[in-house]
């Protein structure tokens, strides 16, 4: 039996006090996937011969190094919504409110995950490989963090699953009814990364897959995901480029990095 709608959850959750200090429910989502991270892709490595407690080692690097990414990323893919007349520039820096770029951690994280991997003596591809499906955990559980905000929603729907936006949220869209539900895109995605774990752990074992090609079937399945998403997506969106939004251009790259990624380390390392 389908519900009828998903509520938001009451805008007081988004954030609590804990004496003096204000803890944001996205923050606590988005640590809770580094740390699902951390395990899952320690114990991958640990299979491979990694020792105990080398990806700590290397996530003190990816990580800061993936949240400015993820940050500036998206600040620069939403720049009207940050330089304006007016505007308060610390707003910028404000990534308790959302606004965390997934394709900016990869990159930044990317950078930072080499610096650690080097310094360890781990190989990069292994790291990557390690990580792939762990990533996808991770971004699940950010993922409701979005859900907390208010954010990452689609198009108008009348499915039993339509998410319910109140009209007095900044997120609604000006001029649609106040009943009006959209696509839950932070549902959908959760859906869509955690049956690409299932594929990637079945295809990995099935072909022995090694030498970054774990970490491009990753990039594969997600940019195909979230191009459909962005593509349906009426939130607050990133910049668009001849018509089409960033984040649909960083996923069309995804793909094609992934694609590339795959066969050449497949005829460099058959």
């Amino acid at each position: 039996m389908f519900v009828s709608s998903i509520p938001s959850p009451p805008s007081m959750w988004s954030q609590f006090d804990l004496g003096p200090v204000t803890i944001h429910t996205y923050a606590l989502c988005i640590l809770a996937g580094i740390i699902a991270a951390v395990v899952i892709t320690q114990h991958r490595l640990s299979q491979r011969g990694g020792e105990k407690g080398v990806v700590l080692d290397i996530v003190i690097w990816a990580v800061p190094f993936g949240i400015i990414g993820a940050r500036f990323y998206h600040v620069f893919t939403h720049l009207s919504d940050y330089f304006y007349p007016g505007a308060n520039l610390w707003s910028v820096f404000a990534i308790w409110d959302g606004g965390n770029a997934l394709y900016g951690s990869l990159l930044g994280g990317a950078v930072g995950a080499y610096v650690g991997c080097r310094r360890t003596g781990i190989s990069f591809w292994s790291f990557a490989d390690a990580l792939a499906p762990a990533m996808l955990v991770a971004q699940s559980l950010g993922r409701v963090g979005n859900y907390f905000n208010h954010e990452l929603f689609g198009l108008p729907t009348t499915l039993p699953w339509g998410l319910e936006i109140l009209p007095t949220d900044a997120m609604f869209p000006k001029g649609m009814p106040a009943d009006t539900l959209f696509h839950p895109l932070f549902l959908y995605e959760i859906i869509w990364n955690l049956f690409g774990v299932a594929i990637i752990l079945l295809l990995e074992r099935r072909f022995r897959l090694r030498w970054g090609r774990t970490f491009g079937l990753y990039l594969i399945w997600y940019g195909i995901g979230r191009s459909w998403l962005e593509a349906i997506r009426i939130d607050p969106t990133s910049d668009a480029m001849f018509g089409v939004p960033a984040n649909i251009w960083a996923s069309f790259a995804a793909i094609v990095i992934g694609i590339v990624l795959f066969f050449v380390q497949a005829i460099r390392h058959p």
